[in-house]
């Protein structure tokens, strides 16, 4: 009779809470559309893994399909290189090409970043642990979860829904931020257009010259940028439609849903909730916004030289959120400016921003235990 009841016995508070947690992720995956194809997995798994005994990470001394898939896919990074396959196949840089100094704010963009490491150092985290939460603002979920499981796998779940959850809010955070940084007269500024030719070389070197420069300054983000680059050189070499269309859809599609569940799995309520969870959410919304306003700095900065002027929204666009940063650029340009069209300039700047979020990524694991050995 016990046994028939175990479900309810094996239960408590705090994984109630974490269940209410996972549906209210599912919630808003699928009515307010933030980002479902990772909050409804990563928010049902949060849900099985939080039923009385978590049968899907180990029973008996047996690991559960979810434990399997953690340590497949999260432990040894497999998924995040998977996913920038999937993303670089799906990245066009012509833009980039065509105005090159957009290029510098995928850059200047990742200001936030380090900002909060010093800043989550003063608030009592490890420096590892700090860098993992950095990473949050560049608005790049794959790299967020890549560094967080070298450097603090015991917070790979509050990382993890934090930089997703602020790349689904773009739409609703980098407004109020790019309002409050710049006035109505520099939301209006026209820019100058670049050219539109780019010759296939260039498409077709590029993905290879970026993965050697990258390989030789930031070696630890190979694995990373390699993949990147390696999905955009499928794409861009025209003889591999067919790898480039299945890494597009069918690999990120597959990638996406298996690192969504797998990430669910670590937010067991004994790990989540905790104040640590709050610190990590607040500190990653405050490298999200430092980084737009370190996009935004630069590109006046620059105005100060320039005699064709940047539109400073642009700057705001090379956080790694694409395509959405760059919509969201161009329509707070539109809605000053109807006849303002600055897509192609805020789509230059977020490409660059893909990059710069993944090289970024690799300085952090680079540096930072050569820091500590100091």
């Amino acid at each position: 009779m016990e046994k028939l009841f175990i479900g309810f016995t094996s239960t408590n508070i705090q994984s109630i809470i974490m269940i209410f947690v996972g549906l209210l992720l599912v919630y808003l995956a699928i009515k307010k559309e933030y980002e479902p194809l990772l909050l409804l997995p990563i928010g049902f798994g949060t849900i099985l893994v939080n039923l009385p005994l978590s049968v899907v990470l180990d029973y008996e001394g047996t690991p559960g399909f979810l434990k399997i898939l953690f340590d497949a896919g999260i432990a040894t990074e497999l998924f995040p290189i998977l996913i920038f396959i999937a993303v670089g196949a799906m990245c066009d840089f012509t833009p980039m090409f065509t105005q090159p100094l957009m290029m510098f704010f995928g850059a200047a963009a990742q200001f936030g970043i380090f900002a909060t490491i010093i800043f989550a150092t003063i608030l009592g985290f490890d420096f590892k642990v700090a860098s993992a939460i950095g990473i949050i603002g560049a608005a790049d979920g794959p790299t967020a979860i890549y560094v967080a499981a070298k450097f603090a796998k015991s917070y790979l779940g509050p990382i993890s829904v934090a930089a997703y959850s602020y790349m689904s809010l773009v739409p609703l955070i980098q407004p109020i931020v790019i309002k409050s940084m710049t006035t109505k007269e520099e939301r209006r500024i026209r820019m100058k257009k670049g050219g539109k030719n780019v010759p296939k070389s260039l498409k077709i070197l590029f993905p290879i010259m970026v993965t050697l420069i990258s390989g030789f300054i930031a070696p630890m983000s190979v694995p990373l940028i390699g993949a990147l680059m390696l999905g955009n050189l499928l794409r861009e070499s025209g003889v591999v439609e067919k790898l480039s269309k299945s890494a597009q859809n069918e690999l990120a599609a597959v990638t996406t849903l298996l690192l969504g569940i797998a990430i669910g799995s670590t937010m067991q309520a004994e790990k989540f909730l905790t104040f640590d969870t709050i610190k990590i959410l607040l500190l990653g919304l405050f490298a999200f916004v430092f980084d737009t306003i370190g996009g935004i700095l630069f590109a006046k900065f620059l105005n100060l030289f320039l005699k064709d002027k940047i539109n400073p929204m642009v700057g705001a666009a090379g956080i790694s959120a694409f395509p959405m940063s760059a919509r969201v650029v161009h329509k707070l340009a539109q809605d000053d400016d109807p006849n303002n069209y600055i897509l192609m300039e805020a789509v230059s700047a977020n490409l660059s921003g893909q990059i710069g979020s993944v090289i970024a990524g690799g300085l952090v694991l680079a540096f930072v235990p050569i820091l500590l050995g100091l």
